[in-house]
């Protein structure tokens, strides 16, 4: 498995809803499936398949959410010369500025201003320095930016 990059803010959020999960959602559905079991026939017992699907559902999430902290990698903003996992970007696109903060693929929100390092954008600004032109890939082709300052 790969590293999963991650700030320790997104680290303690990913801690915080598995506890939920091992915690409160595994006593709920072992709940509900008590309940369902206690209505009888199981075989015909829609109560029952739901739980076990939820029971499935969550039991594949902490999976996923353990294995994604077991992998993880604490990211800080590095140098301000190269882009890197971690770094803040401002961009000049056709006039406007932009501000992004490159950010591995769990913690990816681009309304927040926050894209993934996997991503065309993140991609194309990795390794890149201030001052250079940029051709970033989108739906509708390419647009070209200017990096204004990395932090």
């Amino acid at each position: 498995m790969t590293e999963n990059y991650l700030t320790k803010e997104g680290l303690t959020e990913l801690r915080q809803e598995l506890h939920g999960l091992k915690t409160v959602r595994r006593r709920e559905i072992a709940e509900a499936i008590h309940a369902a079991k206690e209505q009888g026939d199981l075989s015909e017992n829609a109560e029952y398949q739901q739980a076990k699907d939820e029971q499935r559902r969550i039991e594949e999430k902490i999976a996923e959410l353990e294995a994604t902290i077991k992998h993880a990698r604490i990211i800080t903003a590095g140098s301000s010369d190269v882009i890197s996992v971690g770094n803040t970007v401002t961009l000049k696109f056709d006039g406007q500025k932009k501000t992004y903060q490159i950010v591995g693929s769990n913690e990816a929100d681009p309304r927040q201003g926050r894209i993934s390092n996997e991503s065309p954008i993140g991609r194309a600004l990795l390794n890149r320095k201030k001052g250079e032109n940029v051709s970033i890939p989108t739906p509708v082709g390419e647009k070209d930016c200017k990096i204004m300052e990395i932090a």
